[in-house]
């Protein structure tokens, strides 16, 4: 069965979600992030996909209390990413709570201290976020593109034992018109024993349905749940793994 997973990007301390990664258009959904997360617990949601965009941007941790609440205050397994930049940062994420670390300007800028990582900490301890625009690779919370490819990306990471990645196509991510499939069907294709997490665009269950079909473990839901496309009602009933 395929994870359901609410995302949770937190600006400022507040729950937020953006359109197309772009800081200048930004939704304030709830000023108690907590709050949020404990409605998706009720719903019988395991896991949680949170970001902190301040950090993304600006390359440090800023909103450690706000995993900190989440993580004390329910049973969900989060997944904490935005900001994490060095050795210190990273222990400050895991004593917080996070159950994985998710890794992605950092992996482009400096691979030799992430793969010291996954030595020290184990690779199960990381998700990979891969931010794709137009095929490449974008980093700083979307505000800036690289030359790297998703392709390269992966494999990569993947020759030293990363299974794990979510992928969000930035252009899709907000815009509530469907998730990139092509691109998550090419991904599986080239890489099969990669798990696989989709990220951006999802409409309804039968997006969720869709992505599952293509051979996607898991899919991140941002603004549906927010608007109301999809409810919590429905997500007790799709049923987590």
């Amino acid at each position: 069965m395929i994870d359901l997973i609410p995302a949770i990007d937190i600006i400022n301390g507040e729950c937020v979600r953006l359109t197309q990664g772009d800081f200048l258009r930004k939704k304030v959904y709830a000023s108690d992030p907590l709050e949020i997360a404990l409605r998706f617990e009720k719903a019988g949601v395991k896991r949680l996909h949170l970001v902190d965009l301040d950090g993304a941007r600006s390359g440090s941790v800023k909103n450690l209390d706000v995993l900190r609440r989440l993580a004390s205050g329910t049973g969900l397994k989060i997944d904490f990413s935005g900001g994490i930049s060095d050795d210190s940062i990273l222990k400050q994420v895991f004593d917080a709570g996070a159950a994985w670390a998710g890794i992605g300007s950092l992996a482009i800028r400096d691979p030799k201290k992430v793969k010291d990582w996954l030595l020290r900490f184990g690779k199960e301890k990381f998700l990979f976020g891969a931010d794709v625009k137009n095929g490449r690779i974008a980093v700083k919370g979307w505000t800036e593109d690289t030359s790297l490819d998703v392709y390269s990306f992966i494999e990569m990471y993947m020759e030293s034992g990363v299974l794990s990645f979510f992928c969000t196509d930035v252009t899709a991510d907000g815009m509530m018109q469907g998730p990139s499939l092509d691109l998550y069907r090419s991904l599986l294709k080239r890489f099969p024993e990669m798990k696989l997490i989709a990220s951006g665009g999802v409409r309804d269950l039968e997006d969720i349905r869709t992505l599952e079909e293509a051979g996607c473990t898991g899919v991140i839901i941002g603004k549906a749940l927010y608007e109301g496309k999809i409810s919590t009602g429905q997500l007790k009933r799709e049923g987590n793994s």
